[in-house]
């Protein structure tokens, strides 16, 4: 039974090594591929070694099974941190981060292939690399405010650069985005057909082991599988200036205020929908969120992160509320339950509440901050194309 678990462990993420090439294949598909502990470690010291290697040319990013990835297994971390300590789920986050970071860092081009469900630690995986690639299966989402949580893994950078206050109605929300808009919005670089994806694996391949790896080149082969995405008809960039016009606002009730008064003269389902994310979450999850992507706009990946994982860290040990460990039970353990939060609404949450959430740890021996170590800038990022 023991060296089942291990052989169980040492399979969650499979590793294939070609000429030129790293594979990095995320392998708990039941799972929708959900993140472990033993999976950051792994992928942390086999990219550390692959990103020295001389011969190291091109890194490709995936996920078997209908979901690149679902995010972290939130309900172990949980689990352990209830019959535990708190410092655990530090302990999983501090790795986690540091595989975000190291990725969206690379000294090496990265490729995530993004084909079906990509959502928190699978957003940060994927999302920090240098091509991401796209299908008409992929659905993307940041629900994480509904269990008491917020969108993390360096979520405050990435939708923060989105265009107008996108990144706010997804994070407030939790609203998904396909394939096409992701592409549009700059999330994501190129759209392939899932039926074409073997074939372009294939090509880039070939371009590995031929040594003539850039930038360049990699876009040049990807783009002779791209597809042109179509739009759907309610596509959220066909309500954008509205969604500007109600996530500007300076605060989060100021927000909900402005979709209520929207949905008095229009009953548009994005703006119902809208309405019932944000009255139904943790009230403290969003506020925190709201400042986090404020602040991030001017701040760049290492810096968010270590943010990330101080307000994190104050949510794992209870400095404010009990809210992630109630949307835990009420979601993920007893399944289907409406969370207690507390505070219940928006304008009982004080400033000053969220404030202690961007405070160091004080008065706690199980606590040291974030240290991501100094890293160049990446020599690869290649914008999005649609």
């Amino acid at each position: 039974m023991a060296s089942s678990l291990i052989k169980e462990q040492n399979d969650q993420v499979l590793f294939e090594d070609k000429k030129g090439e790293l594979k990095v294949i995320l392998n708990r598909p039941k799972q929708l591929n959900c993140l472990t502990y033993e999976m950051f470690c792994q992928m942390l010291k086999k990219l550390g070694d692959y990103e020295e290697d001389p011969n190291a040319r091109l890194v490709i990013l995936k996920g078997n099974g209908r979901a690149f990835c679902a995010g972290g297994d939130v309900k172990s971390v949980l689990s352990f941190m209830t019959t535990g300590h708190w410092s655990f789920g530090a302990s999983f986050y501090r790795k986690q981060l540091n595989l975000d970071y190291k990725i969206g860092t690379y000294k090496k081009p990265v490729v995530s292939i993004i084909d079906g469900i990509v959502m928190g630690g699978g957003a940060g995986l994927s999302l920090n690399s240098t091509f991401r690639i796209v299908t008409e299966n992929t659905v993307f989402a940041m629900p994480e405010a509904a269990i008491g949580l917020f969108p993390d893994c360096s979520a405050s950078h990435f939708l923060s650069r989105l265009p107008g206050f996108l990144g706010e109605y997804l994070g407030l929300t939790g609203s998904r985005l396909d394939g096409a808009e992701m592409v549009k919005c700059g999330l994501a670089t190129h759209f392939v057909l899932s039926k074409d994806l073997a074939s372009m694996e294939n090509a880039l391949d070939s371009l590995a082991a031929s040594g003539s790896v850039d930038l360049s080149s990699i876009s040049k082969t990807i783009h002779q599988f791209v597809r042109g995405p179509h739009l759907k008809k309610d596509s959220v960039y066909k309500r954008l200036d509205a969604i500007n016009e109600c996530f500007s606002k300076d605060t989060a009730e100021e927000i909900l205020s402005s979709l209520e008064e929207l949905a008095a003269k229009n009953e548009e389902k994005w703006i119902v929908h809208a309405i019932k994310s944000m009255t139904s979450v943790s009230p403290t999850s969003l506020k925190i969120f709201l400042r986090l992507i404020r602040e991030g706009r001017t701040q760049n990946l290492k810096e968010c992160l270590v943010r990330e994982f101080r307000a994190s860290c104050h949510i794992l040990r209870r400095t404010v509320n009990n809210d992630f460990y109630e949307g835990g039970r009420a979601l993920l353990v007893e399944k289907g339950r409406q969370p207690q939060w507390m505070p219940s609404k928006l304008d009982l949450v004080s400033d000053e509440m969220v404030g202690k959430y961007f405070c160091e740890v004080d008065n706690d021996d199980d606590w040291e901050p974030l240290h991501l170590p100094p890293r160049p800038a990446p020599a690869y990022f290649a914008p999005s194309r649609l």
